[in-house]
């Protein structure tokens, strides 16, 4: 499954998801199992996605999910540039 543009394996995917539930934040996990059980090639991720995954992505993050971090902070970069 793709999110915000990078193809992640279901291992990362469910790390991704068991970090999301530890931190209350349930309806971003729901979000990523919902399109895995419904066979979703991607899942768009609104603001309030991208902002509770770096949220649960700690600096080094778990291995596989290194890439998805990087996009997402640069990404959070260039929205807060474009506010300026």
């Amino acid at each position: 499954m793709r999110l915000a543009g990078l193809d992640l394996t279901d291992d990362c995917l469910l790390a991704l998801v068991t970090r999301l539930r530890r931190a209350d934040l349930g309806h971003q996990a729901d979000r990523i199992v919902d399109a895995l059980m419904s066979q979703q090639s991607e899942v768009t991720l609104t603001p309030p996605d991208r902002v509770a995954i770096l949220t649960v992505l700690d600096d080094p993050p778990p291995a596989g999910l290194e890439e998805l971090r990087s996009v997402l902070l640069k990404e959070q970069a260039a929205s807060e540039q474009t506010a300026l």
